[in-house]
């Protein structure tokens, strides 16, 4: 993504990942050690009625999927952050992933001419349709100075 070449209103969609219930358990026991992401008996008893993942594991599959796909080699030039994190429905081994991204802004920066900041809400599907995360990302891009 490029500063010039993305336009309020633009909606990308992508990404097919699917989450193993391996894969959910593996970055579980490392980062968020809890019974119903480590566990699949013990995660019977909790109200999710089985396994789930990690709520930043999703969060690190929906980066990885927006680095994959919409990230070009060398525009994106970090981020200050994200507002409004929402975890809507537990992700399940055997969840297919997808994301949508709707730019909502953009505007260069008065600091650094060669800098834009683009807002986007980003939201993470299941193949069904099911919204499972979102948030509104900000993200500074490559941007070619006015003469």
């Amino acid at each position: 993504m490029r500063y010039e070449t993305v336009e309020v209103g633009d909606v990308d969609e992508f990404g097919s990942y699917e989450m193993t219930q391996a894969e959910m358990i593996d970055f579980a026991e490392q980062y968020d050690p809890q019974p119903f992401h480590v566990d699949p008996e013990a995660a019977a008893e909790y109200p999710y009625g089985g396994l789930i993942a990690s709520g930043w594991h999703t969060c690190a599959v929906t980066m990885r999927l927006l680095v994959q796909h919409q990230f070009d080699a060398g525009e994106n030039l970090g981020s200050p952050g994200l507002d409004d994190l929402r975890w809507h429905e537990p992700v399940r081994p055997g969840d297919v992933l997808c994301v949508r991204v709707e730019v909502v802004d953009k505007r260069p920066l008065e600091s650094d001419p060669r800098r834009g900041l683009v807002t986007s809400e980003i939201e993470t599907r299941r193949a069904d349709g099911t919204l499972v995360l979102s948030w509104t990302s900000k993200v500074f891009v490559r941007r070619t100075p006015e003469e």
